[in-house]
């Protein structure tokens, strides 16, 4: 997990878990193998998603959303979608239950030139980046899904949040 300060504030980057990311995609191989059916409620893992993770630096600094920072080389749409619960991927499973709304997308059309401006939602991306910052107050690491779609990448993305610290 990178951070870095800046006159701004603190800038978090999301990081690939690939540990968890495998475990969970074991998950999935073992059910399909075991001709199991998840449990209900279960949320397996996609083939197109992947698990990232923001470590925060301190619980006692309480964080202000500001922004975030997106860049996606080529084409495409990414979700970026929060786990809510301290979830522990060895222990338990992933729960439907346990996924915050609103989720973050952002994209770049086909057709768009590929320098051209990522689009969001800017009213979901505002709400779901308050509520990180809500998080970062009583949490040491947050896990998100991170789903890849209409040729985007994961080796193309650089994704980060940035914050103003308080007291």
């Amino acid at each position: 997990m990178e951070q870095s300060s800046c006159d701004h504030g603190i800038v978090l980057e999301f990081k690939e878990d690939t540990a968890i990311t495998e475990m969970m995609r074991l998950r999935v191989s073992s059910l399909k193998k075991s001709g199991q059916k998840r449990q209900d409620g279960e949320r397996l893992l996609l083939p197109h998603e992947a698990v990232y993770r923001l470590d925060f630096p301190s619980q006692d600094q309480e964080l202000a959303f500001s922004r975030w920072h997106f860049t996606l080389a080529g084409h495409g749409r990414v979700t970026v979608t929060g786990i809510c619960q301290h979830w522990t991927p060895d222990l338990t499973h992933l729960m439907s239950r346990q996924l915050l709304e609103p989720i973050g997308t952002f994209w770049r059309n086909g057709g768009d030139p590929e320098d051209s401006q990522l689009k969001w939602l800017e009213a979901d991306m505002q709400e779901f980046g308050e509520r990180i910052a809500q998080l970062a107050g009583v949490r040491k690491v947050m896990y998100f899904l991170l789903a890849f779609k209409e040729q985007a990448e994961a080796a193309n993305l650089h994704c980060s949040i940035h914050f103003t610290a308080g007291p």
